[in-house]
């Protein structure tokens, strides 16, 4: 499960954990962008401190694990890049790919996209505000175009982003219960996102 997890939030944290019941997957590997290059840099917080958002998000679930390949990469990151470093890391490993409904219409855009769908299967996860229409018709495309393997994630809708948590952090208004309490503690105490202590809740 890739992102820039600016910061990580309980959305990914469920999405993580549907997607390895539902598929029985042996574990989840939640790796921390490094370099985004379809993303404004500016607006990110250093890799270090997402991926020590990330590992104190994760730290009590046995499932979950943390990847340090895209934060330690000089450079702009490329999942296909680090998809064919995995499979050849570990040849004997079926690597599952975790993303978001919208990126079904994204990943056409990203950096060789035929070779991202050439080492993984994918799981998109559903959600409300995308008809099971739209989604599969988008599906065929890319299995037509692409001969990807793209399953479907029933994760249930959830209206939370980093976006939105980073935009409530700047207006004084609580993250709390948005993101595990270990997150929370670690945005406080560094302000992070301009945070103060005395931010409500």
């Amino acid at each position: 499960m890739g992102g820039t997890f600016n910061p990580i939030h309980v959305g990914h944290l469920i999405i993580a954990e549907k997607a390895r019941e539902q598929f029985d997957l042996d574990e989840v590997i939640f790796m921390p962008s490094g370099t985004p290059y379809m993303k404004n840099s500016q607006e990110i917080l250093p890799a270090d401190i997402r991926a020590e958002m990330t590992r104190l998000a994760i730290e009590e679930n046995p499932f979950f694990d943390l990847s340090f390949i895209e934060v330690e990469k000089e450079g702009s990151t490329y999942t296909y890049e680090t998809l064919e470093y995995l499979r050849e890391k570990n040849p004997g490993t079926e690597y599952y790919f975790i993303l978001g409904a919208d990126s079904l219409w994204a990943i056409e855009d990203w950096k060789e996209p035929e070779r991202i769908f050439a080492n993984c299967h994918i799981l998109a996860a559903v959600r409300d505000d995308k008809s099971k229409e739209d989604m599969e018709a988008q599906i065929a495309s890319l299995k037509s175009r692409f001969d990807a393997d793209i399953l479907l994630l029933q994760s249930g809708y959830m209206e939370i982003s980093s976006s939105m948590i980073r935009n409530l952090i700047k207006e004084g208004h609580s993250i709390r219960y948005l993101v595990p309490e270990a997150v929370y503690d670690y945005i406080i105490k560094n302000k992070l996102y301009k945070a103060e202590e005395t931010i409500r809740g």
